[in-house]
């Protein structure tokens, strides 16, 4: 009985068995179907379009090759193929060859994961400048120090073009020269001058900051560090025309005054008969340390708003021009500041115990400054400048020799590089979980662009990181310390192209109402947009239909919003449809258009790029752009887009991107509205695309495009590589684990910290 029981359930086992399998092999065949009716007519040993041979490639076995399927299943979810003139597949057939791909690869790639082999990583200028800045507490101008990092795959973090050249050495050298100084106190320190300039095109008619004083107009708040307890000199310097020599005022006088953290220096009458900025200086004793110096008017005037006419002296004085700080002067000594509080953790009683004061503070910097516990070996090294400082026979100072010691970790490999080293004995190709102290450090660049805090290296140097609660809850507490502000400055910044608005030169003939002040209020509005995506934990789907921005005065006139007064910026709901979300922020839309007109052209590749993961190939050789095209000069840009876009070389791309900027021609080149604009397109595949409200419909119906898009965007930052197609499974596991969340910013960002490819490495 027994026998024939256990006979019968294996029968039914391999009925089972055989019918998945022969479920399975009809479900490959139907599939090589449809590649063969929709794909291989094209990609084919003999035609070899877009050099992609499927009619050579094993469907039935996608993980033999990742590179070719993944390209595929990117042109399926994107319906970007076969073109849309072409016969194509029902929406059915679309996902169930996209799935069947999908879940191949997947599988394949969770019982033989590959998470990649990262290079050997310098610091780039910002994370330096971070990492010095919660090393000493110090802040210091990394552009003056550092010549700026070349960009990979859209950010400057991409270990491969992170280079080092001799020059670069010569600035790490100098710059370690520098900041050793300042953290310390050298009292051998010459008096230098820093100068703080207000860019000419600024208008100063209101007050610029909260760190300006109530009824001040213009002018500038300067944070600046005072290197010893010294005098020091402010000169201010006043606002000049195009010319660059000529002072902007007139007869009235006004009121300058000069400020030392918040507590006045000096106030200077300026202007009358004989305008000069002579003697428009102060000497002051300062203690060392960061001070917050300001130069500003009384607002005694109303002064209409707009551009001022800088080409001839005008009835009224202009404002502050630049602000430089010399010294020190008469130094008294290094002071107590915040870098040398945080250097100095010990302070010897006497000769005999200096060496033993040293070492608990050189080792103390050198393990958070190489990211790691310092090895016994490793002390005398560390120690030897200090010893030889000591006993050169100069008489150098036991301070002296704490700055030689610093001097040197700020030079070493391993304060400028993130090594990681595979683990005695791994075999080759193998994949292995990372340290946990190499994960402390992926973690902190990865969200703070920094070095770990004592809290996240404390945890790393005990093991518990790995421990899944353990690393969520460091996640969630750095999430919540302002240093992750940088996933704003420096992922979506450089993701949305965001940096460029530093740039950016509209012409004043097509936009006379561009200042300096509107390039600002433009800028900040998107930061401080982000930074509450990602402080609210918000859906990333938010970023198309959010229904609030931040807005000040000049840029809420500049959008024709009204009820908004001031500088400062505040929370404010819209109810403009068009203005909601991404697609209605000035920002975006200025630096996807050219310096005097729009560009749909442009912005619609900035969507299909940066929102659709749909980026399109270059543009041929030899084909004329829109200006190019003298004999069309009278014709509106819609209709000179129109005939380029019928030129057989450039139809297949502009097809695609055209109709996506077409929608946004409400906006102008600034992001101002425009009434009577024609923000129709047709997309290739025949659907309408209406103004801006009907583009963000479109992306929302697009919405995994988008998901997967800027997941591909954040892992790339994070991993500070390109992301390959083996990296393909992990990012449709990080979007798969989102979507209970509703694909929040802490959802996607732990999923990249949990990935494969973020906490493994593959064995050379």
């Amino acid at each position: 009985m027994r026998i024939t029981l256990l006979a019968g359930v294996w029968t039914l086992l391999f009925a089972i068995e055989y019918a998945e399998a022969s479920a399975w092999q009809s479900s490959v065949a139907s599939h090589q179907t449809v590649l063969t009716k929709y794909c291989v007519t094209c990609h084919n040993e003999k035609l070899r379009t877009a050099g992609l041979l499927l009619d050579k490639a094993d469907i039935d076995h996608p993980a033999d090759n990742p590179e070719i399927w993944e390209k595929v299943i990117r042109k399926l979810r994107t319906r970007e193929m076969p073109p849309a003139r072409m016969p194509r597949p029902d929406d059915a057939t679309y996902e169930s060859v996209a799935k069947y791909l999908e879940s191949a690869l997947d599988q394949a790639a969770a019982a033989r994961p590959n998470p990649g082999r990262p290079t050997v990583y310098r610091l780039n200028r910002s994370q330096y400048g971070n990492s010095i800045r919660d090393l000493f507490d110090l802040e210091i101008d990394t552009a003056s120090l550092l010549p700026a990092d070349d960009s990979g795959y859209g950010f400057d973090n991409i270990g491969d073009v992170l280079t080092v050249s001799p020059m670069l050495l010569e600035k790490y050298l100098s710059a370690a020269a520098t900041i050793s100084r300042l953290a310390v106190g050298d009292r051998s320190i010459s008096p230098t001058s820093a100068d703080y300039q207000i860019r000419p095109d600024t208008v100063q008619t209101e007050r610029e900051t909260v760190d300006l004083p109530v009824g001040s107009r213009g002018g500038i708040a300067i944070r600046h560090y005072f290197p010893l307890d010294a005098e020091y000199v402010v000169k201010i310097r006043l606002q000049r025309g195009k010319d660059g020599t000529t002072i902007v005022g007139g007869s009235e006088q006004r009121q300058l005054d000069i400020r030392l953290d918040g507590a006045r220096l000096k106030l200077f009458a300026v202007g009358g008969d004989n305008i000069s900025d002579e003697g428009l200086e102060v000497r002051a004793a300062v203690k060392a340390g960061p001070h917050l110096v300001a130069a500003t008017f009384l607002k005694d005037t109303v002064k209409p708003e707009g551009i001022p006419d800088t080409t001839t002296t005008q009835a009224f004085f202009e404002g502050v021009g630049d602000v430089s700080i010399a010294g020190p002067y008469s130094a008294h000594g290094p002071g107590d500041t915040p870098s040398r509080r945080k250097i100095f953790v010990c302070r010897p009683s006497g000769p005999k115990d200096e060496e033993t004061c040293a070492t608990k503070i050189i080792t103390n910097v050198a393990r958070r400054a190489y990211r790691r516990p310092i090895k016994a070996d490793e002390i005398a090294a560390l120690f030897a400048p200090y010893k030889a400082t000591r006993n050169n026979g100069t008489g150098g100072s036991f301070e002296d020799g704490i700055r030689m010691a610093l001097q040197r970790i700020l030079v070493s490999p391993y304060f400028l590089f993130r090594v990681e080293s595979d683990p005695a004995g791994m075999a080759a190709g193998a994949a292995y979980r990372v340290s946990d102290i190499e994960l402390a450090s992926r973690l902190s660049l990865f969200l703070w662009s920094s070095i770990p805090d004592d809290d996240l290296l404390n945890v790393a140097e005990r093991g518990k990181l790995k421990e899944p609660a353990v690393l969520e809850q460091q996640v969630k507490r750095m999430l919540a310390d302002s240093r992750a502000n940088t996933l704003v400055s420096n992922f979506v910044n450089q993701w949305l192209y965001l940096r460029n608005m530093e740039s950016v030169l509209p012409d004043p003939a097509a936009f006379p109402g561009f200042d300096e002040n509107l390039r600002a209020a433009l800028a900040k509005e998107t930061d401080l947009f982000f930074e509450s995506m990602f402080r609210e934990d918000r859906s990333i789907l938010d970023m198309l239909r959010a229904d609030y921005s931040f807005l000040n005065e000049r840029l809420a006139r500049h959008y024709g919003i009204s009820g908004i007064q001031g500088s400062e910026f505040r929370r404010v709901s819209l109810t403009d449809e068009a203005r909601k979300g991404l697609l209605g922020k000035g920002s975006i839309l200025t630096v996807t258009s050219y310096p005097n007109r729009t560009s749909p052209t442009m912005r619609g590749k900035w969507l299909l790029e940066n929102l659709l993961g749909s980026p399109p190939p270059p543009p041929p050789p030899n084909v004329p752009s829109l200006k190019e095209d003298q004999e069309i000069k009278g014709l509106t840009m819609r209709k000179r887009m129109e005939l380029h876009q019928a030129n057989p070389a450039c139809s297949s791309c502009h097809a695609r991107m055209d109709p996506l900027g077409y929608a946004l021609e409400n906006f102008d080149g600034l992001g101002r509205s425009r009434e009577n604009i024609d923000s129709v397109g047709i997309l290739p595949d025949g659907t309408t695309v209406n103004g801006p409200v009907g583009l963000r419909n479109i992306l929302l119906s697009k919405k995994d495009q988008f998901i997967i898009t800027l997941t591909e965007r954040l892992l790339t930052y994070a991993l500070e590589r390109g992301v390959e197609p083996f990296d393909m499974p992990a990012i449709r596991n990080i979007v798969r684990n989102a979507a209970p969340n509703d694909y929040r910013w802490s959802s996607l960002i732990m999923g990249v910290v949990n990935s494969v490819p973020f906490q493994m490495r593959r064995a050379r």
